[in-house]
């Protein structure tokens, strides 16, 4: 009987060791509330001062896994969110840690921000007036407020009644936008790159074609990995009235056909007003 008791223990000890499980310590009823001990350093403030340090230390980024992220963004994004869940089970958070994502989105966005620049024929220091107003307006200001709107919506009128323990992070709401930002990047910024002198901008109904429907898949894109965003989160609820914009883009998409509303000429038109 001694061997026997024995090895049962032997035999569950390494099991448990092996899960990536959260003290029961160092939670209250498994809702992610951390007891004193342990509240100072998962703060919001602990958190956001932990990912900034680590923003200039580049050794200790995962661009490998960033890399991975970016490339499932686009064939099957909700494996993606699955790795948020992951995050939240070993490291009671949800938002990224690691601004390895963050800084491969802004080495996008500048050289495809250069790219545009080019085809446009903008000279040195336009192209990098342009550059300026992209990263700080478009993608960092811009971003903050959809953030910040999308993390009041959520936690005001999308947290179920009986999860109100619960809270969307605002980092997570960025997070979202990063994420569904990227794809829009890169149809918007790299991929319309080939097609706007010869193709999109030929005042053509096959011009305005091309053009607008890369920017109804683009912004489709956004909508849709959003969506994901705030689904895969289990204490949302009535997430799907986050797709509702496809019905005014698809009108959009349809009536700008029919009027002759060439969005990239719009758009190349306000770059180049920017960079006045």
């Amino acid at each position: 009987k001694f061997l026997q008791n024995t090895c049962k223990r032997n035999v569950f000890l390494p099991s448990r060791k092996m899960l990536p499980s959260t003290s029961v310590n160092s939670l209250v009823q498994g809702n992610g509330v951390l007891n004193s001990r342990d509240a100072a350093r998962h703060t919001a403030g602990a958190k956001r001062y932990k990912y900034l340090r680590r923003l200039f230390r580049f050794r200790q980024m995962d661009f490998e896994f960033a890399a991975w992220q970016m490339l499932y963004l686009f064939t099957s994004p909700q494996r993606v969110y699955r790795n948020f869940h992951y995050r939240k089970q070993t490291k009671d958070q949800w938002a990224r840690d690691d601004p390895a994502f963050l800084v491969l989105l802004s080495i996008w966005l500048c050289v495809s921000t250069i790219g545009f620049g080019f085809v446009l024929d903008m000279g040195f220091f336009e192209t990098i007036k342009l550059l300026l107003w992209v990263v700080l307006i478009d993608c960092v200001g811009v971003g903050l407020l959809i953030a910040t709107l999308m993390w009041f919506i959520s936690n005001k009128y999308l947290v179920k009644r009986q999860s109100r323990d619960y809270d969307v992070e605002w980092g997570y709401a960025f997070d979202v936008h990063l994420n569904a930002f990227y794809p829009l990047l890169v149809i918007l910024h790299f991929i319309q790159l080939f097609f706007i002198n010869h193709v999109i901008l030929t005042d053509t109904f096959i011009g305005y074609l091309v053009g607008n429907t890369l920017w109804l898949v683009a912004v489709g894109y956004y909508i849709y990995v959003t969506f994901l965003g705030y689904s895969a989160l289990p204490f949302l609820k009535n997430t799907v009235i986050l797709l509702y914009p496809f019905a005014p883009l698809i009108l959009l998409y349809g009536l700008s056909l029919a009027l002759g509303w060439n969005f990239t000429h719009t758009l190349c038109s306000f770059y180049k007003y920017r960079v006045k």
